[in-house]
């Protein structure tokens, strides 16, 4: 019996979302990769300019007296999955966060995807699904983007690269190099999480209280703090390399030191139990979803509140004070009452953490 005439002229099967696997032909440029991305990136990311189909998205111009401000973030996280979130929302609320902490609205991002052949079709609709719910949250559309296919063993999973795009008012500068002797250094939570809900999935810990990552979009609270005390000196997401890095970077740009109390800083109690366990540093352990400000002595506790009133920084914390030395040197006043340097993260402390 011919099945010819039981057939659709112009039938393609659907995606195999349950079973299948990414394939060389996903991203070959033919009729499977343009499958792909019908049937699971434009259904998940549809918005107006997406849908469009073009080579590039055309964007409305940012508003008067307003400047653009671009950041892209490489994504390689292993593993793919972990408590509190994936390589999917990380993606999107790295990108975010860079735009965030320059003090920039962020507006639309692009992503570009590099699959392993073979990759279950399944986990790419679930990092996908979970990209789509995170921009959707943050109001930040994914406009554009691109795919790539790499053979088996050539690639680990997925990676994932995002371009945001954000526009900064005219008159706002926030960056590394305006920190001044006498400002607050402020934390806007609990440090390390991220890192050490990765470290534990990888090394299969468990403690009484469950490890997840912090990783949220800061763009929100970014906000609250800016209509607060407008004048915030330097904001900086502290990601690999963790507070100890960020702060040796911000203290360098600057031309100061830095000096911080060890009892003011919040780090839960299973993340330092783990990283004890681990022998590491929760100073230099990342975060994704944590911001470090620095402002005005006289700005801070206004500031404080500000952060402790919005969900994102409910345990923010007053940790330190910027300082003058040309040696830029970063210091702790230990539980002890000792002291001690915060120098930059040496070698590579937890690969492939974002």
């Amino acid at each position: 019996m011919s099945l010819a005439g039981t057939i659709k002229k112009g039938y393609v099967r659907p995606l195999d979302l349950k079973h299948g696997r990414v394939d060389m032909g996903h991203g070959a440029g033919g009729r499977a990769m343009a499958q792909l991305i019908s049937e699971l990136f434009a259904a998940a990311f549809a918005n107006e300019h997406l849908d469009r189909g073009d080579d590039a998205a055309v964007l409305p111009a940012p508003a008067p007296g307003e400047r653009l401000v671009v950041a892209t973030d490489a994504h390689v996280v292993s593993p793919l999955f972990f408590p509190g979130g994936d390589i999917g929302c990380l993606s999107v609320h790295g990108t975010i966060n860079d735009l965030a902490v320059m003090g920039a609205r962020p507006l639309y991002l692009a992503a570009s995807f590099i699959l392993e052949e073979g990759f279950p079709l399944a986990n790419l609709a679930r990092i996908v699904q979970s990209m789509a719910h995170a921009s959707r949250e943050a109001g930040v559309p994914v406009v554009t983007g691109d795919t790539k296919v790499v053979e088996q063993g050539k690639g680990d999973g997925a990676f994932i690269t995002t371009t945001g795009v954000g526009a900064l008012p005219h008159g706002r500068d926030i960056g590394g190099a305006n920190a001044r002797a006498g400002d607050a250094i402020l934390v806007s939570g609990t440090l390390g999480d991220h890192g050490m809900a990765i470290m534990a999935q990888r090394e299969s810990l468990a403690f009484d209280s469950e490890i997840a990552s912090d990783t949220a979009a800061l763009h929100g609270l970014v906000a609250a703090m800016l209509d607060a005390v407008p004048a915030i000196r330097v904001l900086r997401d502290p990601t690999r390399g963790g507070l100890a890095t960020t702060l040796n970077e911000i203290a360098t740009q600057s031309s100061v030191g830095m000096e911080l109390d060890e009892a003011a800083i919040p780090v839960q109690p299973q993340v330092a139990a783990a990283c004890e366990l681990l022998g590491l540093d929760p100073l230099y352990v990342a975060n994704e979803g944590k911001l470090i400000a620095i402002c005005a002595q006289e700005d801070a506790e206004r500031l404080l509140a500000a952060m402790r009133a919005h969900p994102l920084g409910e345990r923010a914390a007053h940790i330190g004070t910027v300082t003058a030395d040309p040696n830029a040197f970063v210091q702790i006043r230990t539980s002890f009452g000792g002291r001690r340097m915060v120098d930059w993260l040496s070698g590579e402390q937890l690969p492939r953490i974002c």
